[in-house]
């Protein structure tokens, strides 16, 4: 039998010390760690409520929400692991979900979905797996679906590693020829050089110079880039101090004879890389057939392979690099639970009953 209760969480620093210590019995996602999770909590949480589930006195599962009031319908929303603010929000989490001991109990995903959902108006639950979506079903709450990606890509290293052809090998005709062709391009410059931050200086600076990059991208398309929000660059300037000393952050400069290709900004969480955020030099490729996106993800994969580890995750988004790159994928969904009397789960029934199914706008802007 759980325990389960919601309310307003301890001090910040005794929470983390107990979510670390979950975080140490789970199967969590970075976007589920403490280095995420409170980073900036203060700031991002202005109503914290803290999901506990407990059996015998053991924590089994956390969840921390921020609960906003709606002012006409619909009561409070909780927010997990979101401010529900759009600005605060700009860093969008993805494998997201309450965080859950290995050894908890069968069903405690569903108790404490159904428990969270009579205790508010709504849960917004934004880049959760299909657990999530499932328990939410069973909970008996009501299931809006705002959106899903089909297959969220990620490169399988385990299969770079045993196909004769490496990563190139697991991909189609035209994406190795272009690879291939870029490489030889940018080889012809001079040797690949791969340079991962070894201090936290060189990491900001490293991160600051990949913020140069994508913003002129991004500018240059009439959109404003994820580091134009004050908050998205004051959130990251405080997880890269916070994650980087534990080894969960990799900031790679790679280049060739000197000239440079471009950043990525990497989450190295367990076995897993997953790509957050990159900026490449377009203005220094010399030709059309360089491709510094594809080369830079290519090159970083096979060195991850090469390490041992199990994926390298290009996380959610519609762009045309990540499926030509990616050999596996995985769905991602993006939920509002409503308890099942009330006023808005009976209007999202009856919508769903009427066939609607307008389109939801897609949760990650173009700067992402």
């Amino acid at each position: 039998m759980l325990d389960i209760s919601l309310s307003r969480p301890p001090a910040w620093n005794a929470l983390g010390v107990a979510w670390r210590a979950l975080e140490a019995r789970s199967h969590g996602s970075f976007f589920q760690s403490w280095s995420w999770v409170g980073c900036r909590a203060a700031e991002r949480f202005a109503d914290p409520q803290l999901l506990v589930a407990r059996r015998g006195g053991d924590t089994v599962a956390l969840g921390l929400f921020n609960r906003r009031h709606r002012r006409l319908v619909g009561g409070t929303r909780l927010w997990l692991n979101e401010s529900g603010r759009r600005e605060l929000d700009s860093i969008h989490v993805e494998h997201n979900g309450l965080l859950v001991a290995d050894d908890a109990p069968a069903g405690t995903l569903v108790q404490a979905l159904s428990h969270a959902s009579r205790h508010s108006g709504a849960i917004m639950m934004s880049g959760v797996d299909g657990a999530h979506l499932a328990a939410a079903r069973e909970a008996g709450a009501t299931v809006h679906l705002r959106a899903s990606t089909g297959s969220s890509p990620w490169i399988d290293l385990a299969a770079v590693r045993s196909h004769p052809g490496g990563h190139l090998g697991l991909l189609s005709a035209n994406t190795r020829q272009q690879i291939r062709r870029s490489i030889r391009r940018y080889a012809a410059v001079g040797e690949l050089e791969i340079r991962r931050a070894a201090t936290l200086d060189e990491a900001q600076a490293h991160l600051a110079a990949l913020a140069v990059l994508h913003q002129r991208s991004w500018t240059s398309r009439g959109q404003p880039g994820a580091f134009a929000n004050p908050n998205f660059v004051a959130f990251h300037r405080e997880l890269l101090a916070r994650a980087w000393p534990r080894g969960e952050i990799d900031l790679l400069r790679i280049g060739f004879g000197g000239r440079l290709a471009g950043y990525l900004y990497n989450f190295r969480w367990r076995d897993r890389i997953a790509n957050y955020q990159s900026g490449f030099d377009y203005a220094a490729a010399d030709s059309a057939q360089q491709k510094p996106g594809l080369t830079c993800h290519h090159l970083a994969a096979e060195a991850y392979a090469a390490e041992g580890l199990a994926a390298y995750d290009l996380l959610a988004g519609e762009h045309r690099y990540k499926t030509s790159l990616a050999t596996s994928g995985m769905a991602l969904h993006w939920l509002e639970l409503f308890p099942a009397t009330s006023l808005s789960g009976l209007v999202h029934r009856m919508r769903a009953a009427m066939g609607d199914r307008r389109p939801m706008p897609w949760p990650f802007p173009a700067g992402r």
